[in-house]
C-alpha cells in the first residue's frame, strides 16, 4: 500500500440494514442501531471500544448523534452530525479519518439512514431549506423531479443523447441489482420497458427517478493498528468541493470538476486505474455528470462512456445504485461507501467484481434552488489487515 494523507485509519467494517419499500415498525433510531450492531459485527470490535460516533439522518430529529450515543449506551470523545445528504458519508469521514489521527477517537462508527411516512417525504421535500421553503414550495413543483427534468432535458441538447442513452444505465444497474439479494427492485428491466414506463416529469420516466425506501448503513472507521486480521479498505485520497459555482451555472457540471485534479494526483492514479465506482445516482443524468467531472470520458465522449457502463466494461454502482436498491433517506449517501467497501473486501458474492483493488466512490447532493451544493469523492484501496 502506498503512503497516503489518510494513512493510519483503516475502513474496517461496511454494512446494510436491508431497505424495504414499507416503513418496518420502530423508530429511525432502531434502524440505525440495527446497522450499528451489524458493522460492530463484521468489524469485530465491540460497543466498550467504539469511542466516536457520526450520524446522518433527515427522520432523527429532533434527536442528534448524542441522542442517538445514549440510547446505544456510547460515552465518545467524537461525535458528529452531518445534514450534507447525498454528501454525507464521505464528508463524515473525511472528519472521521482526521479525528483518529488526531488522536480523538480510536474506533469511530458512521450511521446514516432513514425511515419515511408519507408524510415525513412531504415535510422533506417541502422544506428541504429555506430556500425551498419559501420560492419552490408555493409553486408546488412537486419536488426535485422537476429540476431535474429541466436538467436532463439540458444535459441531452448539448449532447445529443436520447432517452434511449439515459435508459442503458438505468437497465445496466438493474442487471447488478438482480445479482444483489439485498436490492429493493431485482426484476429484470429491458430497454422497451424503461422506454414505455410512465411519465413522471418530461424526459424522465418511472425509472429515471430514484424509488424511496426505508433504510440504514454503517461504516466502522478505525485506527489501524487496533484492526482485527482481515482485509480492509484504506482511502488513497479524499477530496471535498462545495457550492463552487453559487447556483450561477447550468447545473451540467459539479464541484468534482474542480477537486478531479488534485483527487487522482493525491491518488496517484487515474480513472483508468479503477476497478469499479460508485456516484450517487438519484437520477440517471447525475451519473453521467459526475463520472464525466471525474474524467472518465476525458474525450467528452458520453456514448462511449455509455456503452462501457452498458456493457458492465466498466462497473459502475454495482449493487443496483439507489435507482435499483432504492433510496434510503440519507443512507443513499453512505449505500456507495458500503457497497465499495463489500466490493474490496472481496465479499459482494454473485456481483463480485474479480480482483477488486481501487474503487472511486463520489457523493453529490443538497439541492439549494437548482442544483446541488455539495460534491466529494474518495479513492479507495483494498489492503490486508495485520495481526496486531
Amino acid at each position: 500500500m502506498r503512503s497516503s494523507a489518510y494513512d493510519g485509519a483503516l475502513l474496517c467494517a461496511g454494512v446494510e440494514v436491508p431497505y424495504c419499500r414499507q416503513a418496518p415498525e420502530g423508530t429511525t433510531g432502531d434502524l440505525l442501531a440495527r446497522a450499528f450492531d451489524a458493522a460492530l459485527a463484521q468489524s469485530g470490535f465491540t460497543a466498550r471500544e467504539v469511542d466516536g460516533l457520526g450520524v446522518a439522518s433527515f427522520t432523527l430529529a429532533p434527536d442528534h448523534a448524542i441522542d442517538m450515543a445514549w440510547r446505544l449506551g456510547l460515552s465518545p470523545r467524537w461525535c458528529m452530525d452531518d445534514c450534507h445528504g447525498g454528501a454525507s458519508a464521505i464528508n463524515l469521514l473525511q472528519h472521521a479519518i482526521r479525528a483518529i489521527q488526531s488522536g480523538d477517537a480510536n474506533v469511530i462508527v458512521l450511521l446514516s439512514g432513514d425511515r419515511f411516512e408519507p408524510a415525513d417525504f412531504k415535510r422533506l421535500v417541502e422544506h428541504y431549506n429555506l430556500t425551498t421553503r419559501t420560492w419552490l414550495r408555493p409553486l408546488e413543483s412537486g419536488g426535485p423531479n422537476a429540476l431535474f427534468a429541466m436538467l436532463t432535458q439540458r444535459h441531452a441538447q448539448r449532447h445529443d443523447l436520447s432517452r434511449a442513452d439515459y435508459g442503458a444505465l438505468c437497465v445496466a444497474q438493474r442487471e447488478w441489482a438482480a445479482r444483489n439479494p439485498q436490492a429493493v427492485y431485482r426484476t429484470p428491466l429491458s430497454l422497451d420497458d424503461y422506454l414505455h414506463a410512465p411519465v413522471v416529469a418530461e424526459p424522465l420516466g418511472r425509472y429515471d427517478c430514484v424509488p424511496i425506501v426505508c433504510g440504514a448503513n454503517a461504516v466502522v472507521v478505525a485506527r489501524a493498528d487496533l484492526a482485527k486480521p482481515g482485509r480492509h479498505v484504506a482511502v488513497r485520497a479524499l477530496q471535498c468541493c462545495y457550492n463552487a459555482d453559487h447556483q450561477a451555472g447550468d447545473g451540467l457540471q459539479t464541484s468534482l470538476a474542480t477537486l478531479a485534479p488534485e483527487l487522482w494526483r493525491a491518488a496517484n492514479a487515474t480513472p483508468n486505474d479503477m476497478d469499479l465506482a460508485c456516484v450517487y445516482d438519484d437520477y440517471p443524468v447525475m451519473t453521467l455528470v459526475q463520472l464525466a467531472d471525474l474524467g472518465f470520458a476525458p474525450d467528452g465522449d458520453l456514448r462511449a462512456l455509455i456503452a462501457r457502463i452498458a456493457t458492465h466494461a466498466l462497473p459502475v454502482n454495482t449493487s443496483g445504485g439507489q435507482l435499483s436498491a432504492g433510496q434510503a433517506g440519507a443512507a443513499g449517501g453512505m449505500h456507495g461507501l458500503v457497497e465499495a467497501i463489500t466490493q474490496l473486501r472481496g465479499a459482494a458474492g454473485e456481483r463480485q467484481v474479480a480482483r477488486a483493488r481501487l474503487a472511486l466512490v463520489s457523493g453529490y447532493g443538497m439541492v439549494e434552488y437548482r442544483y446541488g451544493m455539495c460534491a466529494n469523492a474518495v479513492v479507495l484501496e483494498a489492503v490486508q489487515g495485520e495481526a496486531p
